[in-house]
């Protein structure tokens, strides 16, 4: 058997033991999704965001990208968040970034990568406006890790800042943004507590979130 065919075999294998579990549980599926929660996550294969949340199919509606961006030009995630917003009225949209993300690294270290350069440039963006900050971290490795839970905050604030949210928020829809980043070492997701389901709210956790990230960390300049 192919290492292909393996992924149908265990698809399968999946299946059976969810009927036997929940016989009518594929029946209830698919007459309707209502997932409470909106996931804006990294591309990174290590961090499946169903199984680390435990979470079943239908209680989480998914979008992931590399470095778990929120770029306002990105029509692919607005019109995720639009549909999760609109249209499934999620309660709560989490923005979940992980520590050693290479999209993260990349955008320091600036390889030829092409494309992907002009995608990652948004981070370096980013590096450049706390590398005098992160440089006083004594590692590569926790400066970019560092830079990661920066990088969810500003992605939280820029999703605040989308004309979708801003309309939910105005029209007095219940729908939370959070931060969070996960621990591919050791499997714990950690909120970084820059949740907002306001502006006002935003622009306080925002200011907040980067002075707790770089608290201890002196600017030289």
């Amino acid at each position: 058997m192919k290492d292909i065919d393996n992924l149908i075999s265990n698809n399968r294998e999946w299946s059976r033991l969810l009927k036997e579990e929940n016989p009518a549980f594929f029946e209830r599926l698919s007459l309707a999704q209502k997932p409470r929660f909106l996931w804006i996550g990294c591309s990174d294969s290590r961090v499946p965001a169903e199984r680390l949340t435990g979470l079943e199919p239908g209680e989480l509606f998914v979008h992931r990208n590399v470095a778990n961006l929120v770029i306002h030009t990105d029509l692919n995630c607005l019109s995720v968040v639009q549909y999760a917003v609109e249209v499934l009225q999620v309660e709560h949209i989490i923005i979940c970034g992980h520590y050693g993300c290479g999209g993260v690294q990349a955008a320091v270290e600036n390889p030829e990568l092409g494309l992907i350069n002009n995608w990652l440039l948004h981070i370096r963006d980013l590096w450049y406006k706390h590398s005098s900050s992160l440089k006083q971290l004594p590692t590569p490795e926790q400066r970019f890790n560092k830079l990661c839970e920066i990088n969810v905050i500003e992605q939280v604030y820029n999703l605040g800042h989308s004309t979708i949210m801003q309309s939910a928020w105005k029209r007095g829809q219940n729908v939370k943004i959070h931060g969070w980043v996960y621990g591919i070492q050791d499997g714990h997701l950690h909120d970084l507590e820059v949740g907002a389901s306001s502006m006002d709210v935003l622009e306080e956790r925002h200011h907040k979130g980067i002075a707790n990230a770089l608290k201890g960390l002196q600017n030289p300049s």
